[in-house]
């Protein structure tokens, strides 16, 4: 009998339907937390509450609320920019960095929990937003849409370096939490310019800064 000769199974191609589909599954996940596995342990794990006061509790609670929603604006860039992406190692590079972006999401979550504490209401119109940065600096061109990430990387870090400064000397949890996402966070903004992003220009940043300086001071309360 004679075997017939082996065909290589060429992957199917998404059709555009599909990567709808996937996307709006990513937006279902990310906003409801549902089927979010990180791919590393919290660093908070198997350290004690340290804050116990219901002053500092709220106020703990409020910058990782702050902290949460930055990482729902992350997943949104990152998703928009990957879905516009020009070129394939850019979008591979923009979905591995919104893994770790998931780790953090999944974190700030948990510190939420530990603090009897919830994430933002305004998280979906924070979504919506981020989203339609990221797409639109993706269809501007790779160049730019890693600048924007650099950029925004940038701001991150500066913020959560100041929240470190007011969390409470004995909230270790919180502390090597947002330790660990600042070392992530500076690692992506490195990458982004190394794979050849663009200064962005001055007036965009002020923009950018201006629409985080909202986010961050409603966040905190909604």
């Amino acid at each position: 009998m004679t075997s017939l000769p082996l065909v290589p199974v060429k992957p199917r191609r998404l059709s555009v339907f599909d990567r709808l589909i996937g996307e709006l599954d990513t937006v279902v996940k990310t906003l409801t937390h549902k089927g979010l596995q990180p791919s590393r342990p919290s660093p908070a794990d198997g350290h004690s509450e340290g804050v116990t006061h219901l002053r500092q509790r709220r106020h703990v609670a409020g910058l990782m609320r702050v902290n949460h929603a930055g990482e729902v604006c992350a997943q949104a860039l990152y998703q928009g920019q990957a879905l516009t992406a020009k070129l394939p190692e850019v979008r591979s590079e923009m979905q591995s960095a919104a893994q770790e972006e998931i780790d953090h999401l999944v974190w700030c979550k948990q510190r939420l929990d530990q603090l009897d504490s919830q994430p933002s209401a305004l998280n979906p119109l924070w979504y919506t937003l981020s989203f339609g940065l990221g797409a639109a600096a993706g269809l501007a061109g790779d160049k730019w849409s890693l600048g924007f990430v650099a950029a925004t990387e940038e701001r991150v870090c500066r913020h959560l370096k100041d929240h470190l400064k007011q969390l409470p000397l004995a909230d270790r949890r919180s502390r090597l939490v947002l330790q660990t996402m600042i070392e992530d966070e500076q690692r992506h903004g490195d990458a982004a310019l190394q794979a050849g992003g663009a200064e962005l220009p001055q007036p965009i940043k002020t923009v950018m800064t201006q629409v985080a300086t909202l986010m961050t001071k409603t966040s905190y309360y909604l």
